[in-house]
């Protein structure tokens, strides 16, 4: 399986400085997105903190033999249990730092993280940065958002996109790293089929960009054929962001698996 990716990052129009983080191992085909908050900057700190710990984790755990900080969960696979395991020692770092240092209190993040093995791709993630996949043409959300919304549409299963769209605390997130000293990651996979592309971005992206928008400037970017088309896709994702209004930082991390 071939894998070919982009990354961009951007402040956005109306913050004045950037606490998205992403990151990426290609040893070990791990991409991952995180979206901090917290005062004074230390959305920075813990976002890139998140990335960190998860790669020196990975590092540390090639040989299999290597200790883990958590069991394992009997129901899922080993590279599940591996990326699940990783991210929940960001959080509890995270969660350690913020209590250790007034300057990071009540600092989090949000994480979405893919990973590629054995024809299949993995994804883990805490908050509401997604994974979205492209597949035939058509696009589809593939994480949940763990959110107020998320949870109001669970209990109202009827409720209209009008509804939703006027939901009073949409962007109120229930899940994300370093606010307790544990943490619930969901964790799924997929198999991969050709010319499958992956998205992972922050809420300033999906916030920002109504999905057939999304759809169409990837498509049109990747289909036009040009040298570089993942690099223009996720610069085309950022700038329409911006125009929409660029609220919040926006970061889009896009990759393409492809046989042979």
């Amino acid at each position: 399986m071939k894998i070919r990716y982009a990354a961009k990052t951007d402040v956005g129009m109306k913050r004045t400085h950037n606490e998205d983080y992403f990151s990426l191992i290609e040893d070990e085909q791990l991409f991952m997105v995180a979206d901090g908050m917290g005062g004074h900057a230390s959305g920075e700190v813990a976002s890139k903190m998140a990335a960190d710990t998860l790669g020196e984790f990975y590092q540390r755990t090639k040989d299999e033999d290597a200790t883990w900080p958590y069991k394992m969960d009997r129901a899922l696979s080993y590279v599940e249990n591996r990326l699940v395991c990783g991210i929940k020692l960001a959080n509890y770092k995270i969660y350690e730092a913020a209590c250790r240092d007034i300057r990071f209190k009540g600092m989090g993040t949000t994480i979405v993280s893919t990973l590629v093995a054995d024809e299949k791709i993995y994804f883990a993630h805490v908050g509401d940065s997604r994974c979205y996949r492209f597949r035939e043409g058509k696009l589809a959300q593939v994480t949940r958002d763990h959110s107020l919304l998320e949870d109001y549409k669970d209990a109202k299963p009827d409720m209209t996109e009008e509804e939703q769209r006027n939901f009073p605390h949409k962007n109120v997130i229930t899940r994300a790293l370093g606010m307790r000293d544990s943490v619930q990651v969901d964790v799924k996979h997929d198999q991969i089929r050709d010319h499958d592309m992956f998205m992972l971005c922050s809420d300033g992206l999906s916030g920002m960009l109504e999905e057939p928008q999304i759809l169409q400037i990837v498509m049109s970017a990747v289909s036009n054929g040009g040298p570089n088309p993942l690099e223009k896709a996720v610069s085309d994702l950022v700038e329409a962001a911006n125009r929409a209004g660029g609220t919040d930082n926006i970061t889009v991390l896009l990759l393409q698996c492809t046989s042979g």
